[in-house]
């Protein structure tokens, strides 16, 4: 979910992560919106096969592939950081205000019933976006993903500043080994159940706030000390307090690092053999999990239809846009990407206000489906317009400011390279 910087070539170059992330946010959208403009659909589809899930998986292997490219493009730890705060936290601050005003109104609750959590508690753990594994429900249903990209962010950056972000391939085959053998033994919400969830959520967002006030310090053992912090407290929430199974939490982060491998490999980084290999034990993993993790034959038979059926099509819908990457794509695709953080965030709101309020649900309705498709897309464009966009342009300030110039991985020499 990063937009192109606008550059010609970037766009050239970037144009199929764009047109992926559009299909990947667009099938999200209209999964939760057939849930009111076509029940019946929903209701024959589901059992079958997840969109929304299969969405996700896209925007996971797009993340692998590009997020850790971009840390290393910048070759500062700050420079990441600062660049994830403006492009992911302004829209997400105004997306949660708009989630929580009715019932600050007193008008609707919130959803999973949020309201029963400490106000403290429920903001401080949305601020750490690590509160899907922090045992607090999400403002927004679709702000779980975002808990797992922040451990994966966590995750690269502890690797970059020990040397070891090229081991790509080896850490997602790891993540999908570890999840066969110990993904279903491992406890889910221990933390949150052992210490109490407010407890837990200070600690975390302490431990993160120094983890990353270290990892940006130009003294390297304090930096390479804040990076592992950081990394250990991922791994730590992923395993043993996810809201999910651990198998699931340890797959979706290989998935983003099988991302990555690909990446890897096709800049010379590593052996296309290793990234084959990974690529191939991440989805065996996967699907060995699903089937390995459930009862009789017949429940993992529709485990493997919810489960790893999304995650296969993810990979084809992924590899198919790998392949199509020297080519063109429509400029419209290459748009409904650069607004697909927008469309991401912005559609259940639309969705609650169309139920709440408009009355729109319990029948089928294919041209409000339509109409709504046509509001989000005009609303996504406003928003990345006046939200994301001027936040980015802060954030390259702030960063040309306070990250200084590029600096080397460890272990590589020095490059001279723009700032994206």
């Amino acid at each position: 979910m990063i937009p192109n910087g606008g550059d010609p070539s970037t766009i050239g170059r970037l144009g199929w992560l764009d047109a992926l992330r559009g299909w990947a946010a667009l099938a999200v959208a209209l999964h939760h919106a057939s849930y009111i403009y076509l029940p019946s659909l929903q209701v024959w589809l589901l059992p079958r096969f997840d969109p929304g899930r299969y969405g996700v998986m896209v925007f996971f292997l797009v993340s692998g592939y590009i997020v850790p490219a971009s840390l290393e493009r910048r070759g500062s730890v700050r420079g990441f950081w600062i660049g994830r705060f403006f492009r992911i936290y302004p829209l997400l601050a105004v997306a949660c205000l708009v989630a929580v005003l009715p019932f600050l109104l007193g008008v609707l609750g919130l959803r999973a019933g949020l309201e029963r959590y400490d106000p403290v508690t429920a903001v401080l753990a949305h601020m750490t976006m690590l509160q899907d594994l922090l045992g607090v429900p999400n403002a927004i249903n679709v702000l779980w993903t975002l808990s797992y990209e922040m451990a994966f962010y966590l995750l690269i950056v502890a690797l970059f500043v020990v040397g070891g972000h090229r081991r790509s391939a080896a850490v997602a085959s790891g993540l999908a080994v570890a999840a066969l053998l110990v993904g279903a033994l491992l406890p889910s919400a221990l933390l949150s159940r052992t210490a109490g969830t407010g407890p837990l959520v200070g600690t975390v967002a302490l431990a993160l706030a120094a983890a990353i006030a270290a990892a940006v310090s130009g003294r390297p053992a304090l930096r390479v000390a804040g990076g592992v912090l950081g990394g250990l407290l991922a791994v730590a929430l992923v395993t043993v307090n996810g809201r999910v199974y651990a198998w699931e939490g340890m797959i979706m982060l290989a998935v983003m690092f099988a991302g990555t491998a690909v990446y890897r490999a096709e800049h010379g980084q590593t052996g296309r053999r290793a990234a084959a290999t990974a690529a191939a034990l991440v989805l065996g993993g996967a699907i060995a999990c699903g089937t390995w993790n459930t009862g009789t034959p017949e429940q993992a038979w529709r485990v493997q239809l919810y489960w790893s059926a999304p995650l296969v099509l993810a990979a084809a819908t992924f590899a198919g846009g790998w392949l199509l990457r020297h080519r063109g794509f429509p400029r419209w695709t290459i748009a409904l990407g650069t607004v697909s953080y927008s469309i991401y965030l912005l559609h259940p709101l639309l969705l609650m206000i169309a139920a709440q309020f408009l009355g729109a649900s319990g029948h089928e309705d294919v041209v409000g489906l339509v109409v709504f498709v046509a509001v989000l897309v005009a609303a996504s464009w406003a928003s990345h317009r006046w939200i994301e966009a001027p936040a980015q342009r802060v954030g390259r300030r702030v960063t040309r400011r306070l990250a200084g110039p590029p600096a080397a991985p460890p272990g590589e020499p020095a490059r001279q390279v723009l700032v994206p």
